[in-house]
Formats: C-alpha cells, structure tokens, sequence
C-alpha cells in the first residue's frame, strides 16, 4: 500500500522548464521539489513524466493534491482553512 503523500507547500510553484522530459515528484519528499530526486522508494509512490515542447513556465502542484498530476488543479484551496 501506498504512503500518502507529504503537502510541500499550500500554492503551486510556478517553473520555467525547458523541452524535454521532466519528473514531478508526487511523494513529496524530494529535496529538489518540484521534481523526482529517488526519495520516493519505498513508499510505494512514484514520480510523474511530463514531456515539454518548448520552453515555458508550468505551474507544478506542491499539495500533492492535484486530480491533473503534476500541474496544479487549484486542490490546495481546499488545505487552506
């Protein structure tokens, strides 16, 4: 079974990404957050590929939330009491 994610933070982090592939980080233990650096083994989740054309600014959801993983869905609205 899965742990669950950790929240790193209740907005989403807004990132100039380059053309090519990039991994979210959905476990929220990455210490280079708001991508996949391997913390995640062992908790039975595992990062999100996201393939970019060109370069651009994505918003990458840091609640862990999301229902559109990795981009922020406005989930952490619902965090903030």
């Amino acid at each position: 079974m899965a742990e669950e994610p950790i929240v790193c933070d209740t907005k989403p982090m807004a990132v100039e990404v380059e053309p090519g592939k990039h991994f979210w980080c959905s476990c929220g233990r990455s210490s280079s957050q708001p991508f996949c650096d391997g913390s995640h083994k062992g908790t039975g989740l595992q990062p999100v590929m996201i393939e970019v054309d060109e370069k651009k600014t994505l918003h990458f959801c840091q609640c862990k939330q999301t229902g559109n993983p990795p981009l922020c869905d406005g989930s952490h609205k619902a965090l903030q009491g």
